[in-house]
């Protein structure tokens, strides 16, 4: 469901049910003449689309204002967004104490772009899993008081940790497509992979006539095609359903 949609009533029943709630993270790049923009975060959308009919889950109204940076192509003429940590981390912070303070205990965020080497991150996702971290130490604290981790009440700590209850599985980051994904199917940014992904799930956002082959980021997207998009979709949307537990 969209979250901007729901009914009080229905936002009642996903916290009792624990649905996933889902944030749609990414930017505004350049991605090369023949592609829009927005490709990274619709990647996420249109996944996301896909699945809303057949899981339970609370899908946030998404987010493009990540840092895109102008490491591509300077943003004059090219339309990238650049949205620095300095105002990401503060953002995330509140997004994700007031999705606390809803109620939701399944929070997660999806992000394509820079995802590469999620393990280590880059300067969106790090702001969103850094706000991530220090809210819900702040909002713990606020419930059970200084000292809560030392209360002879979570003498069970690590066991619980173990069995998958941890606070701090309340929210987590994922990158759109794994290490083993990548394995299977071209990571790259505005080539083959990402603009047949879009020919797939957002064939209006490409216009392959427009393809500019003198950017070498860009020239293997001449042998794009749907069908080759499909496959990375089939294994995006296994992942995702892994992810959310469904």
């Amino acid at each position: 469901m969209r979250y901007e949609m729901m009914l009080p009533h229905q936002i009642r029943r996903a916290i009792e049910e624990n649905w996933p709630v889902v944030l749609p993270l990414g930017v505004l790049e350049y991605h090369g003449e023949h592609m829009a923009v927005g490709m990274d975060t619709l990647a996420v959308i249109k996944v996301l689309e896909r699945l809303e009919d057949e899981l339970n889950l609370v899908i946030l109204p998404p987010f493009y204002y990540g840092a895109a940076s102008y490491a591509v192509e300077p943003p004059e003429g090219n339309g990238s967004i650049q949205v620095g940590q300095q105002a990401l981390a503060p953002f995330a912070g509140e997004l994700f104490r007031s999705l606390l303070r809803v109620g939701f205990r399944n929070i997660h965020f999806f992000i394509h772009h820079q995802s590469e080497n999620f393990a280590v991150g880059m300067p969106t996702d790090l702001s969103f899993k850094f706000a991530a971290r220090q809210v819900i130490f702040a909002f713990i604290e606020e419930q059970r008081g200084e000292g809560w981790w030392g209360n002879p009440a979570m003498r069970d700590y690590y066991a619980q940790q173990a069995a998958g209850d941890d606070p701090f599985n309340w929210i987590k980051g994922h990158p759109l497509m794994t290490p083993e994904i990548v394995a299977q199917y071209p990571f790259d940014h505005a080539g083959i992979g990402e603009t047949s992904l879009m020919l797939a799930l957002c064939p209006e956002a490409v216009e392959l006539n427009r393809l500019d082959g003198t950017r070498w980021y860009t020239e293997s997207a001449r042998e794009a095609s749907a069908e080759l998009g499909w496959k990375g979709v089939k294994l995006i949307e296994a992942h995702l359903r892994s992810v959310l537990g469904r």
